[in-house]
């Protein structure tokens, strides 16, 4: 007898509700066994199926958030090449009564939306090309950002990079995966002769792999700011979102969040 759930913990957090997904493959009552077990303590809907759609629900769900990741990122990159903002863009368009464009970032990262469509490519590489596509489109999304970035770092002699944000998402520790980390690491790699000005309030130490490059110093957000040549905006913490912007107005910045709305 088995029962399983797909995982459904929220990096950051425990949401208070849940929707659960049992599967008994073995025996037909351990569902409904284990969905008696779980209403003691958690509120919402339990529906029991077998193994394998219980198992495939939670990849769809990662690839499906990944899917739609892919189209604002891409448009991103479009809307930077046609010079035009892409907040703005995405603001008007989601006027539109059936659409709904999520927020353009420099990549996706975490242990779920990032790995769990490779799951799906794998098991039916034929038959799951946009799942492959969108993937692609935001792995490479951080090299986007370092195009962009790296040609005006090395104007300065010895440039200084504050980046803002090493987890993958807002406002917890969580470096898993993360497309901030990839881009702090590949800075330290092609700005030898400067420093990369790590900023990232959910962690007292840099990991090793940017602790071990020389040129990254973890640093607090004002010094970061205040003594930096560029600011590349990463990650969305609430700490940045409060930052008076005035005091950026001599700094060549880059908002790959759009949290103050500056066009990459």
């Amino acid at each position: 007898m088995r029962t399983g759930s797909p995982h459904s913990r929220r990096p950051g957090g425990i949401n208070a509700r849940f929707n659960q997904t049992f599967s008994s493959p073995l025996n037909g009552d351990a569902g409904e066994r284990a969905r008696d077990l779980y209403r003691l303590f958690c509120d919402g809907e339990f529906h029991i199926t077998d193994a394998r759609t219980a198992e495939m629900a939670k990849l769809v769900e990662n690839a499906y958030r990944d899917v739609n990741i892919a189209f604002s990122n891409e448009l991103s990159v479009v809307a930077s090449k046609l010079n035009v903002d892409v907040w703005e863009l995405i603001d008007l368009a989601n006027h539109h009564p059936r659409v709904n464009i999520l927020q353009p970032g420099p990549g996706v990262g975490g242990h779920c939306i990032a790995v769990d469509p490779w799951f799906l490519v794998s098991a039916a590489p034929e038959e799951s090309q946009l799942i492959r596509t969108a993937r692609e489109v935001n792995d490479n999304k951080p090299e986007f950002v370092l195009n962009h970035v790296v040609p005006k770092a090395q104007r300065f002699k010895e440039p200084r990079v504050a980046v803002l944000g090493l987890a993958f998402k807002p406002d917890i520790d969580d470096l898993r995966e993360s497309p901030a980390m990839y881009i702090a690491e590949t800075l330290a790699d092609r700005l030898p002769e400067g420093t990369i000005l790590a900023v990232e309030p959910n962690i007292d130490e840099l990991p090793a792999s940017l602790a071990d490059k020389g040129n990254v110093e973890l640093t607090e957000l004002e010094d970061a700011v205040q003594t930096a040549d560029i600011v590349l905006l990463l990650v969305d913490h609430s700490e940045f979102k409060n930052y008076d912007q005035r005091r950026l107005q001599s700094t060549i910045v880059y908002d790959t969040r759009g949290t103050w709305r500056t066009l990459l």
